[in-house]
């Protein structure tokens, strides 16, 4: 068997204002040190070198937050040193992906993006309706996003992607799929559509709480995400994930790479990292560890001597989580664990997955009498499909596509 394939996730904290919505890990500190805080990546990342031994790295993800604030020169020298630890994948060159707000992107920096190797740009449109915008938090507004797509487009970013956010109150079903072809339109091969969701923690959570935040009804919410379907597919986007829509080729290889269970080494502030190993008998396990989320004790951490498999505790960011002093989190994971991650992510893909390979591949029983029993029930009502040895969510079951899993586990 050759070498597993693997992603690489480097979180950027920081962000111009924090969205009522979001409940990634970013702050909000204009004065923040870039430089060090780059610094700290490249010291975690010699520290976890030993990981990449055995993987193939087909994807590089700067998420956050919002990368594209981080200075092209920056964001360049630790993807030189990855590309220095790594092994690329035998088909092809690695997917270097860069998420960027409009407020952040233009020509400019996208074309400086580019030059230093990133091939690939999602930009975080969200809406094309300023008060949505408005309501959303983002800084820009529907000229400010289009004016950022469009200047990726003309800095000839190999690969330019945006995001919509539906499902807000208010919003029609022809304002959703509108949207979504405005920037199909535009030549995207691309294109992400996030229902709104509501996280606890976060500003719009607690309005929730409260009360008093306008919601959508589900049957507007169903409706636009059929629309937006139908928009995008006619304008030849397939949609190959519940949330996204790519022309053939064009898939995002760094989140497939999530949905079919692939490991990821997570770097920075706030970021998570996954790894699997095999055992004697031919089961598995894994681990999931978590760095410090606060950049400060990020960045004054030290790191700890990395193990030399990538799939025991790997070195995380050394220090504490404000006066208790915690440390980054790890979590063991057995194989039946495993295999409910695999079952959730698995149906996310238009294509599904393989339940018996992947029970197989952990060492586990994926057909047990209650599964095959919940699948039945399933099967009965639509909910899913089964191929072969194949199993997936057909389109129109995909607003129920979380209970599905649940009830397969």
């Amino acid at each position: 068997m050759g070498p597993r394939s693997a992603g690489v996730y480097v979180h950027f904290p920081w962000c111009l204002a924090k969205c009522p919505y979001c409940d990634f890990v970013s702050w909000v500190e204009p004065e923040a040190d870039h430089r060090a805080y780059t610094d700290a990546v490249l010291r975690e990342l010699e520290g976890r070198a030993a990981l990449f031994e055995g993987r193939q790295i087909a994807s590089i993800f700067f998420g956050g937050g919002t990368p594209s604030l981080w200075e092209a020169s920056e964001l360049e020298r630790v993807l030189a040193a990855v590309r220095r630890l790594a092994t690329p994948p035998t088909h092809g060159e690695i997917e270097v992906t860069v998420e960027c707000n409009p407020t952040s992107l233009d020509e400019d920096k996208a074309r400086a993006l580019v030059d230093v190797g990133v091939n690939r740009l999602s930009i975080g449109v969200q809406s094309l309706s300023d008060e949505r915008l408005r309501f959303l938090g983002r800084l820009h507004d529907a000229r400010g996003a289009m004016a950022a797509v469009e200047g990726a487009l003309r800095a000839q970013a190999p690969r330019v992607s945006a995001d919509l956010i539906f499902g807000v109150a208010g919003q029609t079903v022809a304002e959703a799929r509108s949207e979504a072809l405005a920037l199909a339109d535009l030549g995207l091969t691309h294109v992400s559509c996030y229902q709104l969701t509501i996280e606890a923690g976060t500003r719009f959570g607690e309005l929730a709480r409260r009360g008093r935040l306008p919601l959508a009804e589900d049957g507007a919410v169903a409706d636009a995400f059929v629309a937006i379907e139908e928009a995008l597919t006619g304008r030849g986007l397939a949609h190959y994930e519940v949330s996204n829509y790519a022309a053939a080729g064009q898939e995002a290889r760094h989140n497939v790479g999530y949905w079919r269970g692939d490991e990821y080494l997570g770097l920075g502030c706030g970021a998570f990292g996954f790894a699997r190993t095999e055992l004697p008998g031919g089961s598995a396990q894994g681990v999931r560890w978590r760095n410090a989320t606060r950049p400060e004790t990020y960045v004054l951490g030290a790191v700890r001597s990395a193990t030399s498999a990538f799939g025991e505790r790997a070195s995380v960011a050394d220090g504490g989580e404000g006066a208790k002093g915690a440390s980054s989190s790890c979590e063991e994971l057995d194989a039946e664990t495993l295999l409910r991650e695999r079952i959730m992510l698995g149906l996310r893909l238009a294509s599904g997955f393989d339940l018996a390979e992947a029970a197989a591949a952990l060492g586990v029983r994926g057909w047990t009498p209650q599964r095959s029993r919940a699948a039945e029930w399933l099967e009965d009502r639509g909910r899913i499909v089964r191929e072969g040895a194949r199993l997936r969510i057909p389109h129109p079951a995909w607003l129920w596509c979380d209970d599905t899993a649940s009830r397969l586990f």
